[in-house]
């Protein structure tokens, strides 16, 4: 290592706590030289500590802006060098003190300020003090969702790309400092205060509202929370649920999008208000087919369905009550068997191996004639 020319030692003051330091521990240190390349910290009876080379360049900016007798916080990274002196790492030492402010700010429930420094398919990307933070596209406000059809993610990247460089305001979602992850959401501040939003609705009611995204995973409804302008100013006047695809319909849904457009009205019923969500149901609103099951879903009867869906663990078959019933894989030699043998769209004869109606469950197999 290249020699560090000495820097005197005298009137230290000695006003901290004398036991060892440890690496990676966080110290308090008063600027007493500044190099071109180094700096110098006062760190009490524990001696002197140094600023330099790679530690110097990653915190240039923010050391340039300092002078003598300046106070810093700093990180032990060794605990005697060559010279003698403690080397210490500004850097490191900033980066824990700005996850610690985050764990406070989340914990705290605090909204931060965020400039959007870029876009993937899956969100928008930021900086919080150099340490890298992720907005996920589920995260965004509602007036801020992209507003695409199809769920075409081509189509939401080119949306997304148009939010660089603006400002907006959130809050820590989750964050790990050990794998350097910060996950931040718009759409909390939204719900921060749900139970005082929806303190007109109550689980069980009946909404109406609009249709504002549709998603793989259903589809977004925005409807009033019944508050008027002379109630509440602070308080929205409509809100944002989910109405999940197995919520949508007794039967089987594929594509969310066959059945739903932005902007088209619906009716759905509050099922659950927890955790700053709201979960709807359109299913809710329909009759269960599984309460008025005839006489003929009974172990052992033969019944006709119709293949609507097949999957690894088997085959979804929708039955003439409109319920679904499954003929698992295992009913088949093998998956190329199974595909061979059932074709979406066709009807076929089953037998019922089991029937649970509480429990909304119907096994079946394909039927063949006894002996």
């Amino acid at each position: 290592m290249t020699a560090i020319a000495p820097i005197e030692k005298k009137n230290i003051n000695i006003d901290i706590k004398s036991r060892p330091l440890k690496i990676e521990e966080t110290v308090e240190g008063t600027i007493i030289g500044v190099g071109r390349s180094s700096v110098f910290l006062d760190l009490g009876i524990q001696g002197v500590g140094i600023i330099f080379g790679k530690e110097f360049i990653d915190a240039k900016q923010k050391l340039e802006k300092l002078k003598k007798g300046d106070k810093i916080l700093a990180k032990v990274i060794e605990l005697e060098n060559e010279d003698g002196y403690l080397e210490l790492s500004v850097s490191k030492a900033s980066r824990e003190i700005v996850w610690k402010d985050l764990q406070r700010k989340k914990e705290q429930g605090e909204t931060i300020e965020i400039r959007i420094t870029g876009a993937n398919k899956g969100g928008l990307l930021a900086n919080i003090d150099d340490i890298p933070a992720f907005l996920p596209v589920s995260q965004l406000s509602s007036s801020h969702y992209p507003q695409v059809k199809d769920t075409d993610q081509s189509k939401i990247f080119q949306e997304l790309q148009k939010f660089i460089g603006q400002v907006l305001e959130v809050k820590v979602l989750e964050f790990t400092p050990k794998q350097g992850k910060l996950v931040l959401s718009e759409k909390a501040k939204e719900f921060e205060n749900i139970e005082e939003i929806l303190k007109n609705h109550h689980e069980g009611d009946i909404v109406e509202g609009i249709i504002t995204k549709i998603v793989n995973f259903g589809v977004f409804m925005k409807f009033s929370t019944g508050i008027s302008d002379k109630d509440e100013k602070e308080i929205p006047k409509e809100i944002e649920g989910l109405i999940h695809i197995s919520e949508i319909d007794w039967e089987l849904v594929d594509d969310v999008n066959k059945l739903f457009k932005v902007g088209q009205k619906v009716k759905a019923k509050i099922v659950k208000i927890a955790q700053g969500k709201i979960s709807l149901s359109i299913k809710a609103l329909k009759p269960n087919p599984w309460e008025k099951i005839n006489e003929e879903y009974k172990k052992g009867n033969k019944v006709k369905g119709e293949v609507v869906k097949l999957n690894p663990f088997g085959v979804l078959v929708k039955l003439p009550s409109k319920i679904q019933g499954l003929c698992h894989i295992s009913e088949f030699a093998a998956k190329a068997e199974m595909e061979d043998k059932m074709r979406i769209g066709q009807t076929y004869d089953f037998e019922i191996l089991s029937f649970e109606p509480a429990e909304h469950k119907i096994l079946l197999r394909p039927y063949a004639e006894k002996n």
